[in-house]
């Protein structure tokens, strides 16, 4: 029987709101050792994530003071996420296809109820997989997403 994402997935993830302040989205993830926060709305949609490198990229490295900036200015508002049923090998297509290393899963409702990184595949999936995903997903673009 094939693993679905629901089987892989790290339930109750952190999360947080647009008006959350970026320190705090670093604290979330330095508690949950984690690099992505997915961004929910009133009605636990998911409409954006923060990943580490967003906060480098987009507000330090600019020379913007984190401290004074909120997660929605930051986001990756084109967010790919995953059923909660949709089997492993969908979600490394997706994973592989929109380059990402991480991707939150909502369930029939649209809700956040977990994340699924690369390395979650990696204990779960088949090597050549596994390394599929992560030669697609480092690929050079040439341009910082946003």
């Amino acid at each position: 029987m094939a693993q679905l994402a629901k089987d892989l997935m790290t339930a109750n993830p952190a999360c947080c709101k647009p008006e959350t302040p970026l320190d705090q989205v670093a604290k979330l993830m330095v508690q949950h050792d984690c690099g992505e926060i997915p961004v929910l709305d009133v009605s636990e949609q998911v409409v954006g994530v923060v990943t580490d490198r967003d906060i480098v990229c987009r507000v330090v490295a600019e020379g913007k003071n984190p401290l004074a900036y909120t997660a929605d200015i930051c986001m990756s508002q084109l967010v790919v996420t995953v059923p909660v049923d949709a089997p492993v090998r969908d979600v490394l297509a997706e994973m592989e296809k929109h380059q990402v290393r991480r991707v939150p899963v909502v369930d029939n409702r649209g809700r956040c109820v977990g994340m699924i990184s690369q390395a979650d595949l990696a204990w779960a999936g088949r090597e050549h997989e596994v390394a599929e995903l992560v030669r697609e997903v480092s690929r050079d673009t040439g341009s910082v997403s946003r």
